[in-house]
C-alpha cells in the first residue's frame, strides 16, 4: 500500500532513466556551445586556477555554489552534471504532474510516452548538446506547467506548498540565464491571470493570499539573488569590466557593422580607434591591444547606438520584421517547433469547440461564456507571443537557442491549458486525450524521429572531429606548461567540450586572444601567473607564443598582427615555430633585427 502511494514517482523515474540511458548509449552529451565550455572551465578551475563563481553569465549565487562544488572535489564535471539534471529534473517533474493529471494506467502511460517522443523526436538536439538558455527555458517551462496544472480551489497553505517546486525553478532559472528568464516572464504573468479569472468568485482574501504569495516568494528570490550578484561584482576591477563587457555585447550583438564594414572606418578614426584596431575588433584578438579599453568601447558602443542606430529607418525595418515573422509562423525554416505550437493551438480550439456544443445542452450561456473565455486566452497568448517575437527581431538578436526557448514555453502553456480546459470531467479528458492529443503527438514525434536522430549523429560527427583538433592544441599547451599561448579567436572558437569527459580541472596555460572574460580581473589573475601583465609585450619576449589555423592564416594573412605592433613603433617578424598536427601553427612574434 505505501509503494502504491508513490507508483507515480517509480514509474516516472524509471521512464526517465531509461531514456537518459538510452541517450547516452546512442550519443554523447556535449556543451552546444563555446560559451558553456569557458563557464565550465572558470567555474571549475581551468581558467584562473581556482574555482570561481564569476562567470559573467550566471548570477553569483549559483556560480559561487558550482564554484564550491568543484573546490570540495576537482575531478566531477560538476557543471555538466547540473545542466544535465536541470534539463531532465524538468521533464521529471512534468512527468509526474502528467501522471497525477490521469486515473487509468492506459492515460499516465501515453501521456509518459508522448513525453518521450516529445524528447527524442522534437527536442532530442538540445538534449544531447545542452546550451544553458535552452536549460534555462526548460526550467522555465516546467515551472509553467507545475503551476497552471495545481488542483483549482486548494486552501492557502497547500496552493502555496504545492507550488514551491515551480517557484524554486523559476529563481534558479533567473540565476541561470536572467535575461532568458525575463522573456519568459510574461507567460508567467498570462499564467497567474488566466488561473485568478478562472477561479470563482473573481475577488477574495484567499485567492489574494495564495497568488500573492507565490508571486512574492518568486520575486523575492529573484530580488536577493540579484543583490547578491551586484555585492559579487562591487569591486572597482568587476565594476568597469562589466561595462565593458555590456560594451561589447551592444557592439558585437547589435551593431556588428559598425566594426566589420569599412564604411564607419573614418568615423572610428576620428573616435581613436586606428585601423589596426579596427582590425583586431574585427576578427575579435582585441585582448592584443592594452589600449582597447573600457573607455574606447563606451565610446564605440555609443556612436553605433547614435549613429547607426538613430540613423536606422525603424518603420521600414518593422514592416520587414513583420513579414519575417508571419513568414516564419507557416514556413519549413523554424520546423518542426513552429508546426507544433500551430497544432497545439488547433488542438486546444477544437477541444473549446468540442466542449462547447456539450455544455450547451445543460447550459448554453454559461457554455457560451466558456467559449468566449477560451477564444480570450487565445488572442491574449497569441499577442503576447507576437510582442516577444517582434522584440527579438527587431533587435536583431534571434539565434535558435532564443527561438526555440520562446517555442517550447508557448508550447508548453497551450498543453497545460489544454489539460485545465478539459478537467471539468475527468473521463472526459481522458477520452479526449486518448483519441485526439496522443494520436497527434505519437504521429508527429515518431515520424520526426526519423529526421532528427540521423542528424544528431551527423553533427556529433562533426563535433568530434572537431574536437580532435582541440584536444591536440591542449595535449600540446599542457605538455609545455612553463609556456603560454594566445590563440586566435576565430580558429578556436568552434570547440565545445563534453559535459562529462574526464578532466583533473587544473590551470591551462592558454587563453583566447578575445574571449569574453578577456581583460577582465579573473582574465588578469591567470595572466600573472606567468609573469604577464600585457599580451602584447609577452609575444614580443620568451615563452608566449601565438596559435593560429592554417585555415584562417590563408583567409586572413597575418599582415593585421605585423599592423598592430607597426602601430606601437616596433616592426616585427612572425616566425613559425612548431605545427600541432596538420592543421595548427604556432608562432613566435620577435621585433625585427635592424
Amino acid at each position: 500500500m505505501r509503494i502504491k502511494k508513490y507508483d507515480n514517482y517509480i514509474a516516472v523515474g524509471v521512464i526517465t532513466l531509461l531514456s537518459v540511458l538510452l541517450m547516452g548509449f546512442f550519443f554523447d552529451f556535449y556543451f552546444d556551445l563555446n560559451d558553456d565550455t569557458m563557464m565550465r572551465d572558470i567555474t571549475a578551475g581551468i581558467y584562473s586556477g581556482i574555482p570561481d563563481g564569476h562567470n559573467m553569465q550566471t548570477l553569483y549565487p549559483l556560480g559561487a555554489f558550482l564554484a564550491l562544488c568543484y573546490r570540495l572535489c576537482r575531478t566531477v564535471p560538476w557543471y555538466g552534471l547540473f545542466l544535465f539534471l536541470c534539463q531532465f529534473g524538468s521533464l521529471y517533474l512534468i512527468g509526474l504532474r502528467l501522471c497525477s493529471l490521469f486515473r487509468t494506467k492506459q492515460g499516465k502511460l501515453l501521456s509518459l510516452l508522448s513525453l518521450v517522443l516529445f524528447q527524442w523526436g522534437i527536442w532530442v538536439t538540445h538534449m544531447v548538446n545542452i546550451q544553458y538558455t535552452i536549460t534555462c527555458a526548460m526550467l522555465s517551462a516546467a515551472a509553467l506547467f507545475w503551476f497552471l496544472t495545481t488542483p483549482k480551489d486548494l486552501p492557502v497553505k497547500e496552493f502555496v506548498c504545492g507550488n514551491l517546486p515551480g517557484v524554486l525553478l523559476v529563481i534558479l532559472a533567473y540565476q541561470l540565464r536572467t535575461e532568458m528568464l525575463l522573456l519568459m516572464l510574461p507567460f508567467t504573468g498570462l499564467a497567474f491571470l488566466v488561473r485568478w479569472w478562472e477561479e470563482k468568485p473573481f475577488f477574495t482574501r484567499a485567492k489574494l493570499k495564495k497568488y500573492g504569495v507565490v508571486l512574492g516568494l518568486m520575486l523575492l528570490g529573484m530580488v536577493l539573488s540579484q543583490i547578491v550578484d551586484v555585492a559579487a561584482y562591487g569591486s572597482t576591477g568587476w565594476k568597469d569590466f562589466r561595462q565593458f563587457f555590456n560594451d561589447r555585447t551592444t557592439i558585437y550583438d547589435f551593431y556588428p557593422e559598425v566594426v566589420t564594414e569599412d564604411a564607419y572606418s573614418s568615423d572610428l578614426q576620428a573616435l581613436g580607434v586606428s585601423p589596426a584596431k579596427q582590425r583586431l575588433l574585427r576578427n575579435y584578438n582585441f585582448g592584443l591591444d592594452e589600449e582597447i579599453d573600457t573607455r574606447m568601447l563606451t565610446g564605440l558602443a555609443d556612436y553605433a547606438v547614435d549613429a547607426v542606430g538613430g540613423k536606422r529607418d525603424w518603420g521600414a525595418i518593422l514592416r520587414e520584421k513583420l513579414f519575417l515573422y508571419r513568414y516564419r509562423i507557416f514556413h519549413a525554416g523554424d520546423a518542426p517547433y513552429n508546426l507544433l505550437v500551430l497544432l497545439a493551438y488547433a488542438t486546444y480550439i477544437i477541444l473549446a469547440v468540442i466542449l462547447y456544443t456539450e455544455e450547451r445542452r445543460q447550459n448554453a450561456r454559461k457554455a457560451a461564456g466558456r467559449l468566449l473565455e477560451s477564444g480570450v486566452l487565445i488572442a491574449m497568448l497569441a499577442l503576447l507571443r507576437s510582442a516577444l517575437w517582434l522584440f527579438i527581431l527587431l533587435r536583431g538578436r534571434d539565434p535558435e537557442r532564443i527561438t526555440h526557448s520562446l517555442y517550447l514555453v508557448e508550447f508548453t502553456f497551450l498543453m497545460a491549458m489544454f489539460l485545465r480546459r478539459s478537467e471539468t470531467d475527468r473521463q472526459e479528458r481522458e477520452k479526449i486525450f486518448l483519441r485526439g492529443l496522443a494520436t497527434l503527438f505519437l504521429l508527429v514525434m515518431a515520424g520526426r524521429m526519423a529526421v532528427s536522430l540521423p542528424a544528431v549523429r551527423a553533427d556529433q560527427s562533426r563535433r568530434e572531429e572537431i574536437n580532435r583538433d582541440w584536444q591536440d592544441i591542449d595535449s600540446y599547451c599542457r605538455e609545455r606548461e612553463e609556456n603560454f599561448y594566445f590563440e586566435d579567436v576565430y580558429s578556436t572558437v568552434a570547440f565545445s567540450g563534453k559535459l562529462f569527459e574526464r578532466s583533473d580541472n587544473t590551470l591551462a596555460n592558454y587563453d583566447i586572444a578575445g574571449g569574453w572574460m578577456c581583460k577582465s580581473p579573473l582574465y588578469r589573475k591567470k595572466l600573472s601567473t606567468w609573469g604577464i601583465e600585457a599580451a602584447e609585450d609577452a609575444l614580443l619576449g620568451e615563452g608566449a607564443y601565438f596559435i593560429m589555423s592554417d585555415a584562417e592564416e590563408r583567409e586572413r594573412g597575418l599582415t593585421w598582427l605585423q599592423d598592430h605592433f607597426a602601430e606601437k613603433g616596433r616592426e616585427v617578424e612572425i616566425l613559425e615555430q612548431d605545427r600541432i598536427n596538420e592543421a595548427y601553427r604556432v608562432y613566435r612574434i620577435q621585433e625585427r633585427k635592424l
